[in-house]
């Protein structure tokens, strides 16, 4: 055999697609969407809570949503109400302005504070966004204020202005620049990338097992009927999905020692996660056999950015936000985060993660009612040499 002529076997072929075709797909697919990192930044909502009686409040806060770089600025919330949204991420970061802030300015007895409230508890690009643009903030205005409280308080003291502006370095700090986290994460990157591990983790073990599953539903045409077989391709599913939970959630406790409590909550969602991501990936596989994995394997990599642990959904670019909303892997990350991190309740994105799940069944049964064709069912013999069907 010639060279050109192993070249046109169809293992060689089936490599050289499958090379250039994940090489536009995985740079078509991270590119676009690792430009929403700072691109889209301005797309992050936060509140500004203005709750100082002085003037110097009211001027911050102008200032603030005049040079922030965001479009979307709640001024009409209370820090209350805006601390509840931080903690469910519908805000990015919570700017408040305490009642006391222009009389502590005034009576220079202690420095005049703004809080700057962040919340670890979700994707990693936000929070390391809000430290770096609050400390540039923080900077500013404590040079700012410095300066302005000391300058007058020489000029009180009949020291020329501008001598009071060349001594106002040497006065103390009249502002100070307050960073509240909230949901603080352990240290350590094993922590912050924890849900986004854990769901990769089974979903990439059930695409590659829905894979196999229909290969044996199709091999196995003819020995039973079609819903028998998808009977027993779902319950093969289940167990696979409780036994790899529970070696999941044991290396877990092995490496990131999570609170006990947590074991539980961590299998079943561990669960409920490959049964979902099994009849999502499956749908492809049924209707194109092994090509269904071909296009299965892009779907998977958009979904580890529209799954919002490294980029918010407000950040997203469209084909990824869109995603989203239909991705087993976004519902799945975020229930992680509220169930390990946050106090906030992980219900809604488990009740999506279920609907996603049962669409997903549904279809699947679909397609092998009435999508496969009918095959006669042979009759076997058994040990006893009677025939059953």
């Amino acid at each position: 055999m010639k060279f050109k002529q192993f070249l046109q076997t169809k293992g060689a072929r089936g490599a050289i697609f499958m090379g250039i075709f994940y090489a536009i797909a995985m740079l078509g697919i991270f590119l676009p969407g690792y430009t929403a990192i700072p691109g889209n930044l301005d797309k992050l909502p936060i509140a500004i809570v203005n709750d100082d009686e002085g003037a110097y409040g009211a001027n911050i806060a102008k200032q603030l949503q005049k040079n922030l770089p965001f479009k979307d600025i709640q001024t009409d919330v209370t820090n209350k109400q805006a601390m509840k949204d931080l903690e469910k991420n519908d805000l990015a970061l919570v700017v408040h302005i305490p009642q006391t802030f222009s009389a502590n300015m005034q009576k220079g007895d202690q420095p005049s504070r703004i809080d700057f409230s962040l919340n670890e508890a979700g994707a990693t690009s936000v929070s390391s966004s809000m430290r770096s643009i609050v400390k540039e903030i923080n900077q500013q205005f404590s040079k700012e204020f410095s300066q302005q409280k000391a300058q007058g308080i020489l000029m009180k003291f009949n020291v020329p202005e501008k001598q009071a502006a060349a001594l106002a370095d040497k006065i103390g700090t009249a502002y100070e620049g307050n960073i509240i986290t909230i949901n603080k994460l352990p240290a350590g990157m094993n922590h912050n990338m924890l849900p986004m591990f854990l769901t990769m983790a089974v979903y990439v073990g059930a695409m590659i097992g829905s894979m196999q599953l229909a290969g044996s539903l199709r091999a196995s045409r003819g020995k039973a009927s079609k819903t028998k077989l998808f009977l027993y391709v779902q319950a093969t599913a289940l167990i696979i999905a409780v036994v790899s939970a529970l070696i999941a959630v044991g290396v877990t406790y092995l490496v990131n020692s999570p609170d006990g409590s947590m074991f539980f909550k961590l299998v079943g969602q561990q669960i409920l996660n490959y049964m979902v991501c099994f009849n999502f990936t499956a749908i492809l596989v049924l209707l194109f056999g092994e090509g269904g994995m071909i296009l299965n394997l892009p779907i998977l990599l958009a979904q580890t950015l529209a799954n919002g642990s490294v980029i918010p959904r407000q950040m997203m670019p469209a084909p990824y936000e869109w995603l989203s909303h239909i991705s087993p892997m976004y519902y799945s990350v975020q229930a992680y985060y509220a169930n390990l991190y946050s106090t906030i309740s992980a219900g809604p994105f488990i009740w999506l993660l279920a609907a996603v799940g049962a669409v997903a069944l549904l279809i699947n049964l679909a397609i092998v009612a009435f999508v496969h064709k009918p095959v006669p069912i042979l009759a076997e013999t058994t040990a006893n040499g009677e025939i059953s069907a």
